[in-house]
Order: C-alpha cells, then sequence, then structure tokens
C-alpha cells in the first residue's frame, strides 16, 4: 500500500537525485556552482531514506564537497562570488519576466538578502585552507 510518508520519500529521492546531477554539471561547467546543489541532494537523500542517505555520504563528492564546506564552515571569495552571480542572473531574469509588482520586489528583497547572508553569515576563506 502506497503511504504519503512512502511518496514523500520517493519525491525527496528524486529531487536529490536531480540536485546531485546539476551538482555534478557543477564540477564540469565553470559557471556552475556544484556545491549548493550537493548540500540540497544530501539534505533530500537524508529525508528520503537511511540507506540513500549513507550511500552519498561515502561517495567522494560528498567528501570532498559538502564535508569540506562544514568543517571549514565557509567558501572561498571566488565561490562565493560565482554562487552569487549565477543566482543573481536568475533572479534578475525573473524580475524582467514577472510583470507583477510585488513578487518584483520580494525577488530583488532575496537577492539582497542573499548578498548579505553570503558577505557577512558565510565565512570567507583562503583558498590553501580548501586543501588542508
Amino acid at each position: 500500500m502506497i503511504t504519503i510518508k512512502n511518496i514523500k520519500s520517493i519525491l525527496f529521492f528524486l529531487i536529490g537525485f536531480i540536485s546531485l546531477g546539476i551538482g555534478i554539471s557543477g564540477i564540469i561547467l565553470p559557471v556552475l556552482p556544484g556545491l549548493p546543489f550537493f548540500l540540497f541532494a544530501s539534505y533530500c537523500f537524508a529525508k528520503s531514506s537511511k540507506r540513500i542517505e549513507n550511500w552519498f555520504k561515502n561517495t567522494p563528492l560528498y567528501e570532498k564537497y559538502v564535508v569540506r564546506f562544514l568543517q571549514k564552515k565557509g567558501l572561498t571569495r571566488k565561490e562565493k562570488i560565482r554562487i552569487n552571480l549565477i543566482a543573481d542572473a536568475f533572479i534578475l531574469f525573473s524580475v524582467f519576466y514577472v510583470d507583477i509588482l510585488f513578487v518584483q520586489i520580494i525577488l530583488v528583497g532575496t537577492a539582497l538578502y542573499k548578498h548579505y547572508y553570503f558577505i557577512k553569515r558565510i565565512k570567507t576563506i583562503d583558498k590553501h585552507e580548501t586543501t588542508s
């Protein structure tokens, strides 16, 4: 019998897998940041099932990107700039695409908060700290 819990688990698994795929693309494509997608995939896999979560935690991708971020508790300046520029491009596209003033204001507010958060709340680490 299919329950709501099973459906949620399947949805989190599918969304996590899509996020993982986009994150892997971010390794190959220099303009696409992989880290946010790996973090989101980790969250989705944890919500999906313990077995999937354990599988992802044992992958080299998790160790190289997620664990490094969690241990260092920060991003390099280059990573911060890249993530923000890509997010800003999508937000700016949305601002021009949507004709609802209230939504445009929320999008601009979100972009401003994102910059505040990246500048003030996420530690900027030196590039040599990421290799240690």
